[in-house]
């Protein structure tokens, strides 16, 4: 079977990234938008980065324009919003749907129905972490938020 880490997407600024460079890492994978309600989550997410990154945390941004029109801006629109308004120094991708027909590689292997944990993607701000092996081991839904007990033991027990 396909590990998350075999996957590729393209970066913020339309570069390819290889998900193999984060191998070894802990990764929470969340689809994110600039205009929505749970936004505010970007400052968590960089919260949680900031706190276990130093340990092997990497949080790796997928913005989606699926939910309610709720991500209409360009990569560098999104960039600078993120950067500016919510200091997010973690890694963002160019948009991808998570979602129907055109859902990423990447989101197929998280939700699809081949995955550990399959169904839609019900919002932004959906969390998934994988090991440093690749392995997907929770999925949470858009409300659990990036500081939650629940969440936060999740990361903890991932990194060992």
């Amino acid at each position: 079977m396909t590990s998350f880490f075999d996957q590729s997407v393209t970066d913020i600024d339309g570069k390819p990234l290889p998900l193999s460079k984060f191998r070894g890492n802990v990764t929470l994978a969340v689809n994110v938008a600039s205009r929505c309600g749970l936004t505010p989550q970007y400052a968590g997410l960089e919260g949680l980065f900031q706190r276990f990154s130093s340990k092997g945390l990497v949080v790796l941004g997928f913005p989606c324009n699926q939910f309610a029109g709720q991500e209409p801006g360009t990569e560098s629109e999104i960039k600078d919003f993120c950067s500016t308004r919510y200091q997010v120094t973690f890694p963002l991708t160019s948009k991808v749907d998570v979602n129907g027909e055109n859902r990423h590689a990447v989101y197929d292997l998280l939700a699809g129905e081949q995955a550990r944990f399959p169904g839609d993607i019900m919002w932004n701000f959906e969390k998934f972490v994988i090991g440093r092996d690749g392995e997907v081991l929770a999925r949470f839904n858009p409300r659990v938020t990036p500081d939650s007990d629940e969440l936060v033991s999740a990361v903890e027990r991932a990194l060992g």
